[in-house]
């Protein structure tokens, strides 16, 4: 929920970008770790696979995938931010997984591996951090290293399904929806449910999308707390200095008792849309 550019939070990685720092990735993934593997189970990996993490951050996601390919499968894994890919690699360890893995740092715009040599590539929470142009060359990317009759899963938030109380529901969307009046970061998290356009676009067959509503009700959990009181404490501090109008106030500390999310009523919700494609065979 930070804009790209918002770093006072000092959540950024080594790239630069906003919400990429292992902490706060990390934290959103336990908020949100059902929801995640639901998002996951979607993607219709399969035992035996090798599968590629495309932006892997500090692989959260690496220990599951290497569960859904298990031993006679491989998972690789790349990420932009150097310290990441140390991180997804000591999980892979941590985990002591019996699936071959390597871990890799890179750029997924321009990645280092030849052409059809997954089953799959997985790609969470990282389109969000590309312009159209960009999304477009990475989908053909991953299509490149992906085997004829392989899958390309795309998942990322959707910034139009956060909704906090108590307190004006549409608070945040309005935010979001001011900040998109130009390009950048915050248009990108609205155009999440558009992702299978562009997996159609890049040439995939049998494309599908599901969109997910993943809601927190209070009494929310130490975890769930704690990673949206300070997200949402960021995208107030940015909004008053934006000078939007609205009751940003209570948002501003994470601490305070009378932050709405502390409240019996408290609530917020976010969407996670997946969009899944197959690379054509030959006809």
């Amino acid at each position: 929920m930070l804009t790209k550019d918002h770093v006072s939070w000092g959540h950024t990685a080594s790239t630069g970008l906003g919400f990429t720092h292992d902490e706060i990735v990390d934290a959103h993934f336990a908020a949100c770790a059902p929801h995640y593997q639901a998002a996951l189970d979607q993607a219709g990996i399969r035992s035996g696979w090798h599968v590629l993490d495309a932006g892997c951050g500090s692989g959260a996601f690496l220990p599951w995938l290497s569960d859904l390919v298990g031993p006679a499968g491989q998972v690789s894994a790349i990420d932009l931010a150097e310290e990441n890919a140390a991180l997804a690699a000591g999980r892979m360890r941590e985990a002591r997984t019996h699936c071959t893995f390597d871990v890799r740092q890179g750029d997924i715009l321009d990645l280092p591996y030849e052409d059809d040599t997954f089953d799959a590539v997985w790609c969470a929470n990282t389109t969000q951090y590309l312009d159209d142009g960009e999304l477009g060359y990475s989908i053909a990317q991953f299509r490149r290293v992906v085997r004829p009759g392989g899958i390309v899963a795309v998942k990322d938030l959707d910034a139009s399904l956060i909704t906090v109380g108590p307190g004006d529901p549409f608070l945040y969307t309005d935010f979001f929806r001011h900040a998109a009046r130009t390009s950048g970061y915050a248009r990108q998290l609205l155009r999440t449910r558009r992702l299978h356009r562009a997996l159609e676009e890049a040439g995939l067959v049998a494309v599908r999308q599901r969109t997910m509503l993943i809601e927190h009700h209070a009494p929310l959990d130490r975890a769930t707390l704690g990673f949206y009181a300070q997200a949402c404490a960021a995208v107030a501090r940015q909004a008053v200095g934006m000078g939007l109008a609205g009751s940003w106030e209570p948002f501003l500390d994470p601490a305070d008792a009378a932050n709405p999310l502390r409240a019996h009523d408290g609530y917020i919700s976010e969407g996670n849309s997946v969009a899944v494609g197959i690379v054509p065979t030959a006809s």
